[in-house]
């Protein structure tokens, strides 16, 4: 390396701070609450052959595959042909994006007339067509989930502000004044990034930073190696299953076979179910970028950056046709469902190698609660992703009501939906008592809310799991419980399955119950004191403290 150490010490870590900026840019000036407040998005600088060099601390599904989306526009529109204005855009599941709500956009860094690299912003967009108002979940292919974005090129003088791309997306949108502003987020958020870059090269010139760069991709891959060969060799085997899709009850088992060879890693997931006619197919992005967040998760110290080196030792064979790998037009737009079962299935499999490091299953699912109503002309949309319980560990109880690790948005508060959403209010709103699985350590409590529908016409669509299958524990821990949906009508209560969708009346109040994670360790090994603790928040009866621990007398 041809950089000193100090200056490679201070411009790499720079260049992290420069990702940070732009996420913190991308949020504060969003106008969707999906975006600005439940914080759906992600930033991150790479250098100009695509490959990430330094993320935003946002959302690990997003971030990890961003080099896997940018490669299909830079093979038809190389780096050295882009000119100033310029931007990189692709949403499409099927070249390397996710699924159509995540827009990557990707800007180039022009110093002296080359490009030195890219900033990159993806963001949940609220509405961007397609059969229903924010979510379409009885979508039966891509298409009638909303506008695909194809890996393309546009310059923002030409097509944007007023121009024909804009003005072609405005048109096809439900919420046309949020999604601009959104993606005027994106743009405000690669443009801080893209000044930030001129400016350390100008203050170190371009070939230093290019240097620095390559040096923090290799730094990565140096220690992602390094953690790797720490775990013992071998071949270890995990499952787990999606619910079901929507239209049977049949479970869709995803097969992790998980080798560790030295300084690498292979996995493989032949055995896995065929793709589905509904939307928990997962892109191939998809599931690489939850095989990346979980090995990191469990072989790394936070310590390790999130980059391409990550990347480099860990190798993935998903068969062509599988719910892993689907073919198109296949939807996909609740891919989470399935990625967290890919994550789950990994991590069953390194419990064998290194028990110590893995937690427990949390209520690993993300449910998408999605209301929406036509009025004045136009539609209001709310959109809300929860998670629920997090997994017990070797070291701790897992965290009550937290979004679950690949997707880590934010709670919404009440008061924004209050003022922004006159169609429905929140009546509750509440942490669940022995929703968790029990153990040694015990799981993360899941939560409640219910909404109260002020006027005719809404429109509840959900995706959502676990809704049958509960949340394992590991090494003796039992299960978090499993969640629902139902709708509150008059004396009536009726069940809403985890994928569907339901018309709502004024005065329907509707639940959604979110389960809590599973248990870790044999609960005759919980502290006593631990126990007692839940039993005095609230937390745990007295009853099920003395069935379940041993301790009602000490607990009361």
């Amino acid at each position: 390396m041809k950089v000193s150490p100090l200056d490679y010490a201070m411009i790499s870590q720079a260049l992290h701070a420069v990702a940070n900026e732009m996420g913190a840019k991308l949020i504060r000036s969003a106008y969707s609450t999906i975006l600005r407040e439940a914080r759906d998005g992600a930033a991150a600088l790479l250098d100009r052959e695509g490959n990430v060099v330094a993320q935003a601390d946002l959302i690990p599904i997003q971030l990890g595959p961003m080099g896997t989306t940018i490669r299909p526009c830079l093979e038809l529109f190389p780096a050295d042909t882009l000119r100033e204005g310029d931007f990189l855009i692709s949403n499409d599941p099927y070249n390397g994006g996710q699924h159509l709500p995540d827009v990557f956009i990707f800007t180039p860094i022009f110093f002296e007339g080359r490009v030195v690299g890219f900033g990159a912003s993806v963001a949940h967009h609220l509405d961007l067509g397609g059969g229903s108002a924010g979510l379409d979940s009885e979508a039966s292919d891509i298409f009638q989930e909303g506008i695909r974005i194809p890996p393309s090129r546009y310059n923002m003088q030409q097509d944007w502000n007023g121009g024909p791309f804009e003005r072609l997306l405005m048109a096809n949108v439900r919420v046309p004044d949020l999604t601009l502003g959104d993606f005027n987020a994106q743009h405000a958020a690669n443009a801080v990034g893209a000044a930030r870059v001129r400016q350390m090269c100008e203050k170190y010139g371009a070939d230093t930073i290019c240097e620095v760069m390559s040096e923090f991709i290799a730094y990565t891959e140096r220690r992602m190696r390094a953690a790797i060969a720490q775990v013992p060799d071998g071949v270890y085997f995990g499952e787990d299953a999606i619910d079901d899709d929507g239209i049977t009850d049949d479970p869709l088992v995803i097969k992790a076979r998980v080798e560790v060879r030295g300084e690498e890693i292979y996995v493989d997931f032949a055995g896995t179910c065929p793709q589905v006619a509904r939307n928990v197919n997962v892109p191939l992005s998809s599931t690489y970028a939850a095989t990346l967040s979980c090995i990191k998760s469990i072989v790394t110290s936070a310590g390790i950056p999130f980059n391409e080196g990550v990347k480099r030792p860990i190798h993935m064979a998903v068969p062509a046709g599988c719910i892993l790998n689907p073919q198109s037009p296949a939807p996909v737009r609740a891919r989470l469902e399935g990625s967290y079962r890919v994550f789950g299935a990994i991590m069953q499999a390194l419990s064998a190698a290194v028990p110590e490091r893995v937690i427990a299953q949390g209520y690993d699912t993300t449910t998408a609660v999605c209301l929406s109503t036509q009025e004045d002309g136009g539609f209001r949309v709310s959109l809300e992703v929860f998670g629920g319980g997090y997994g017990a560990s070797a070291v701790g109880d897992g965290c009550d009501a937290v979004d679950s690790p690949l997707s880590n948005c934010s709670n919404t508060p009440i008061e924004v939906m209050d003022m922004q959403c006159g169609y429905f209010r929140i009546v509750s709103y509440r942490l669940e008592p022995e929703s968790f699985g029990h153990g040694r350590h015990r799981g993360g409590a899941g939560f409640s809310r219910h909404y109260e529908i002020l006027r005719d016409d809404v429109k509840l669509a959900i995706y959502a799991d676990r809704f049958r299958l509960r949340p394992g524990g590991l090494m003796g821990g039992t299960p978090g419980l499993s969640g629902y949906c139902q709708i509150h009508r008059g004396g009536e209560r009726i069940r809403i399955g985890s994928k569907s969708s339901f018309e709502l009346l004024k005065g329907d109040v509707v639940e959604i119950f979110l389960g809590g994670g599973g248990g870790y360790g044999s609960p005759a090994d919980r502290d006593p004191e631990h126990v007692a603790a839940d039993v005095r928040e609230g937390m745990l009866s007295a009853r099920v403290a003395a069935e379940i621990y041993g301790v009602g007398a000490m607990a009361g």
